[in-house]
């Protein structure tokens, strides 16, 4: 999903094998992690020759198009009710399931639905810029390359297919198994997803050199590409996660049966640096992992649930679950967002609980604002939330929704919110906080 959130780098940046990253200091003196020697300089670029691992420079500026609210075809100019948003992207006949911004410019959405469709369009109006068309799935995955140069999406059969924006053609397609999770390369053209079968696939677009990565034989949750794009962690439904070696194709980790989660995993995260790993589960247990050692150093329950009891191998918790988290940027904290409707605010340097924010429905996704310590959650009662996890004061919300938002993402600048919901709609939420 990421989120989103890179930093401008240089032009000229060296390649993969010789870069050095750097994260939050304060967060890996806190847990007091051993960062452990540097990397070998081996790189999936030798897998993979022709890909460019090289980090190219983003561009800051945000968007400066002017909001252009005349109803036209796909936009609605008003709902019944309060609307708080600035642009709605109708197109959707059902349910739409997922949302990525174009990381260059974030001028661009894509959106998958339930209708079998995905759409392609412009954040300042509205309008379709073009169909991704040919699944015959609800599509649960959609996100733009590193570069915005390529849009991917992908259904829940497995179909797999890759456009590129500038000229609008299909470039590739894939069919794999049924399809958990989809995720971009942070810096090449290349594409990882996790399937039921328990396979992680990483495909070199669009040559469509393939390696797969066999897990344990039930799905492959979660997953996300470490900063250092030579890791990828991966968690699955029996309660394991591995970490894996892109470039070997072996797992370097594997946490299971006390270390792992004692039910499917849901979600997972990184630091900055990728020294660090969150994940969660519906046994609603938050674990904090070291990427360098694979072991874990905290884990985290919220309070309300804190009673209750473990849950035995391959049970679910029927009234709660950890469904989505992440790190603060700038602060030594991580939230986690619970089924429940529970934000909770966890504080790294003591693995204390330091908030507890309530929500009147369960939260689907949480979002922080880069550079600061603020919190976005989008919720099932179609509200999205702005706190300050500082003090656990709620800053605002935004409100249009009908139905339950699904997704949501936040633009790099924090001016814009995209929402997606059941009510077969995409927003935009302009964000206005005397704050900043």
């Amino acid at each position: 999903m990421e989120s989103e959130s890179e930093s401008g780098a240089a032009a000229d940046t060296p390649p993969l094998e010789t870069l050095s990253f750097h994260g939050d200091e304060e967060i890996i003196e806190v847990v007091e992690l051993d960062p452990g020697p540097p990397d070998p300089a081996d790189d999936l670029a030798q897998e993979m020759e022709d890909v460019d691992f090289e980090e190219e420079e983003e561009e800051e500026e945000g968007n400066e198009e002017g909001w252009v609210l005349e109803p036209q075809e796909g936009v609605v100019g008003s709902m019944e009710g309060p609307d708080d948003s600035e642009v709605t992207f109708a197109l959707h006949s059902a349910s739409v399931f997922c949302v990525s911004l174009d990381p260059k410019t974030n001028t661009l959405a894509v959106t998958g639905g339930e209708d079998d469709k995905a759409f392609v369009w412009r954040l300042s109006d509205g309008e379709l810029l073009f169909e991704c068309a040919g699944h015959k799935d609800s599509v649960t995955c959609a996100a733009f390359s590193h570069d915005s140069t390529l849009v991917a999406t992908g259904d829940m059969s497995g179909l797999l297919k890759v456009w590129q924006v500038d000229t609008k053609e299909e470039v590739w397609s894939f069919e794999a198994g049924d399809l958990e999770w989809m995720e971009w390369h942070p810096r090449a053209p290349v594409l990882l997803a996790g399937t039921a079968d328990g396979n992680t696939w990483m495909w070199k677009v669009p040559n469509g050199d393939c390696k797969p990565f066999q897990g344990p034989n039930c799905p492959a949750t979660c997953g996300r590409v470490l900063p250092d794009g030579k890791r990828a962690v991966v968690g699955y439904e029996d309660g394991t996660i591995r970490i894996w070696d892109l470039k070997q194709g072996s797992p370097i980790h594997v946490l299971k049966g006390t270390e792992g989660h004692q039910g499917p995993l849901t979600c997972v995260a990184t630091n900055q640096d990728g020294s660090l790993i969150l994940t969660g589960s519906v046994d609603c247990q938050a674990k904090l992992v070291s990427a360098t050692t694979g072991k874990v150093v905290g884990v985290f329950r919220p309070e309300t649930v804190a009673s209750q009891p473990s849950l035995g191998e391959g049970e679910e918790s029927e009234s709660n679950s950890v469904e989505s988290l992440g790190f603060c940027t700038v602060m030594p904290l991580a939230a986690v967002g619970y089924l429940d409707g529970t934000l909770a605010i966890y504080d790294l340097s003591t693995q204390t609980l330091r908030h507890q924010c309530q929500h009147q429905s369960g939260i689907v996704q949480l979002l922080w604002e880069a550079g600061t310590a603020v919190v976005y959650t989008c919720s099932l009662d179609g509200i999205v939330r702005l706190w300050d996890a500082r003090t656990g004061r709620l800053l605002t919300d935004y409100r249009g929704h009908t139905a339950e938002i699904l997704d949501f993402a936040l633009s790099k600048d924090a001016s814009l919110v995209v929402t997606t919901s059941g009510d077969h709609k995409a927003k935009v939420f302009c964000v206005q906080r005397p704050d900043r």
